[in-house]
């Protein structure tokens, strides 16, 4: 049975004043009593000050990975809500997967609604393009995205998929099906589906706000991939003169950008 660690009492007020060297030394002293019996997974995207305790660093994928093969009884999760749900759905059931702040969302999954999503596939099969199994289209979910979403695609014969394998799942949807519905971001799915050759007319965008997702039943039997409209709200305010005005100050750089 697991032992209750006791840290001094304190309001959140006292304690979001706390210095830095407080917090430090209040945070150790739980790792030290605790031992093997927590594991702190920091994803990359946190400040120094959190991945300092962190036991393993990485991105949602690699860290529910971690999750799933760590023997501690606490797993904290200093990352967004879909990547502790996808830990804690990942761990054995003698574990408790802690994420630190319960209002840590992700803007694009919340973009996702379950009973949006479940609205549009009750669409689609009302327009004769799938059934309720998936047999016209195949759903694929981003990593990103709530757990609820992840099991509606596993339920109606989908995957989920990371940024890096995304291209080998819509291959393996393309030789069961001719349509994909990908979510929830539209950028990765359409830039995937392009890189496999598939032209942009080929594609349509469903607005989970509008009737029909703001698209014709005929534009939507032509359309191979059906992309959600949601994005990361990060990306989103990275523009092209951005890139152009760091070639000038800084020619011959490589430019990295997240599919």
């Amino acid at each position: 049975m697991a032992t209750a660690v006791q840290a001094p009492a304190c309001s959140l007020e006292n304690y979001l004043a706390m210095p830095d060297h407080s917090l430090d030394e209040r945070i150790a002293a739980v790792r030290a009593e605790l031992g093997e019996r927590i594991t702190i997974l920091g994803h990359h995207y946190q400040r120094d000050e959190v991945i300092r305790f962190a036991d393993f660093t990485g991105d949602s994928y690699r860290l529910s990975k971690l999750a799933a093969e760590t023997k501690s009884h606490y797993i904290v999760f200093c990352g967004v809500h879909f990547m502790a749900e996808s830990a804690d759905v990942l761990s054995r059931p003698n574990q408790q997967v802690i994420l630190p702040d319960l209002n840590a969302g992700c803007s694009m999954a919340d973009m996702a609604e379950i009973g949006q999503v479940e609205d549009c596939w009750e669409q689609l099969v009302a327009a004769g393009l799938t059934n309720d199994e998936g047999d016209g289209i195949t759903p694929i979910t981003y990593m990103n995205s709530t757990a609820a979403i992840k099991a509606f695609c596993g339920r109606r014969s989908g995957v989920v998929c990371t940024s890096s394998n995304a291209g080998g799942a819509f291959k393996w949807a393309f030789a069961k099906t001719d349509k994909v519905l990908f979510l929830p971001d539209q950028h990765l799915g359409r830039n995937t589906a392009y890189a496999l050759g598939i032209p942009l007319s080929d594609m349509a965008v469903w607005d989970p706000w509008q009737i029909m997702g703001g698209q014709t039943p005929d534009r939507l039997r032509r359309a191979r991939v059906v992309l959600w409209k949601g994005h990361c709200s990060v990306h989103q305010r990275f523009l092209p003169e951005h890139v152009d005005r760091m070639r000038a100050e800084f020619p011959g750089i490589h430019v990295i950008a997240h599919p």
